[in-house]
C-alpha cells in the first residue's frame, strides 16, 4: 500500500460520561466520515435509557455503525464485533481515508485494534440452544456444565459473565477443546494505521456527569425500561452498572434512594475502573475531552508525519 493510500482508524476512548461522544462527533464532521461505536451495550436496540447512546439528532450528524445493529436475544461477542468491524471496515475505506471508533467497552476496542483468539463458529444452532437454556434455567446451570468442562475457565472471574460462559460451552461443543487451551496470540498486524485517544476530564466534573446522566435515566424512564426487561435478566449487558442497580430494588433488595445511590457511586467506580483500563494499554495519546481543537491538530500531524515517512 502506497502512502497515499494510507487509511486510518481514528481510536477515542475513556470512560463512561466523559464526552466522547460528542468529541466524536466533531472529529467525524471535521474528516467526513463515519463512526463506528465499540459499546458493548449500544449494540442492543432494546436497551435505550440505560446505555447513553447518541440522540437522534447526533446520529443525523453522522452515520453511526454499531448502535441498535442487535437485539438482546442475542450473544454478541468481542470476538464477533472484531470480525464485523473488519468487514465493515474494508467497506469504509474504499469511500473513506478515515474512520472514527469510539467506545468505552475497552475489551471491544482491543479485539479490533489488536486482535483476539481466532475461535471456532459454533454448529449452526448451537449458540440459540445455549441461550435458550440461559434465559430459561438461569447461569448457575451453564456455569455448573462449564465447571466440569474446563476447571481453569472456571477458576477465573469470566465464569460470572453469562456471554463468555456461553462462549466457552461453545467452542467446547463445537470442538471438544476447552476455550482455556487457546491463548492469545501477539498483536496482530492490520491494514490500516491506527491513531488512539484517550479522554479524561477533573475527576469532580467528571463525577459530576455521571451523576447528572443517572438523574437524566432515571427521569428519562430507566426502571421502567428495566422492567421490560426482566425475561433477559440474565444477560451480560444487563448484569452491568445501570441496570443491576435498578434490579436490587426491583427484588426488594432496597429502597429508591438507596438505588439511586448506588447508582452513582457504582457508575463513578465503573469509571475509575475504564481510566486505570485505558492507562494500562500504554497505546494512547490522552487529552482532556474539551481539547476538540488540540486533538484534531494531534490527529492531523500524524497523518502528515506518516505521509514523510
Amino acid at each position: 500500500m502506497s502512502e497515499r493510500q494510507k487509511k486510518y482508524l481514528i481510536i477515542i476512548a475513556g470512560p463512561t460520561a466523559v464526552g466522547k461522544t460528542a468529541l466524536s462527533i466533531q472529529i467525524a464532521k471535521a474528516l467526513n466520515t463515519e463512526i463506528i461505536s465499540a459499546d458493548s451495550r449500544q449494540f442492543f436496540r432494546e436497551l435505550n435509557i440505560g446505555t447513553a447512546k447518541p440522540t437522534n439528532e447526533e446520529l443525523a450528524h453522522v452515520n453511526h455503525h454499531f448502535v441498535n445493529s442487535h437485539s438482546i436475544s442475542e450473544i454478541y461477542s468481542a470476538g464477533d464485533f472484531e470480525r464485523d468491524v473488519l468487514k465493515l471496515l474494508e467497506t469504509l475505506f474504499k469511500a473513506h481515508d478515515y474512520v472514527v471508533m469510539t467506545g468505552g467497552s475497552g475489551f471491544y476496542v482491543k479485539a479490533v485494534s489488536e486482535g483476539l483468539d481466532e475461535l471456532p463458529a459454533p454448529l449452526p444452532g448451537l449458540r440459540e440452544s445455549l441461550t435458550e437454556k440461559l434465559n430459561e434455567k438461569g447461569l448457575d446451570v451453564l456455569q455448573a456444565e462449564i465447571r466440569d468442562i474446563d476447571p481453569t475457565f472456571a477458576s477465573t472471574p469470566e465464569i460470572n459473565n453469562p456471554q463468555r460462559v456461553v462462549r466457552a460451552l461453545e467452542v467446547f461443543y463445537t470442538t471438544g477443546t476447552p476455550i482455556s487451551h487457546y491463548h492469545l496470540k501477539k498483536t496482530q498486524k492490520r491494514p490500516f494505521e491506527q491513531i488512539m485517544i484517550a479522554l479524561d476530564r477533573d475527576r469532580s466534573e467528571l463525577y459530576s456527569r455521571i451523576d447528572l446522566r443517572m438523574d437524566i435515566m432515571l427521569g428519562n424512564g430507566l426502571v421502567a425500561e428495566a422492567k421490560d426487561l426482566l425475561p433477559y435478566r440474565a444477560h451480560h449487558a444487563l448484569q452491568t452498572v445501570g441496570y443491576k442497580e435498578v434490579y436490587g430494588f426491583l427484588d426488594d433488595q432496597y429502597d429508591e434512594k438507596e438505588m439511586i445511590r448506588l447508582l452513582k457511586q457504582n457508575s463513578r467506580r465503573y469509571a475509575k475502573r475504564q481510566l486505570t483500563w485505558f492507562r494500562h494499554q500504554g497505546n494512547f495519546e490522552w487529552f482532556q475531552a474539551d481539547e476538540y481543537e488540540k486533538i484534531l491538530a494531534y490527529i492531523q500531524a500524524r497523518i502528515h508525519d506518516n505521509a514523510d515517512q
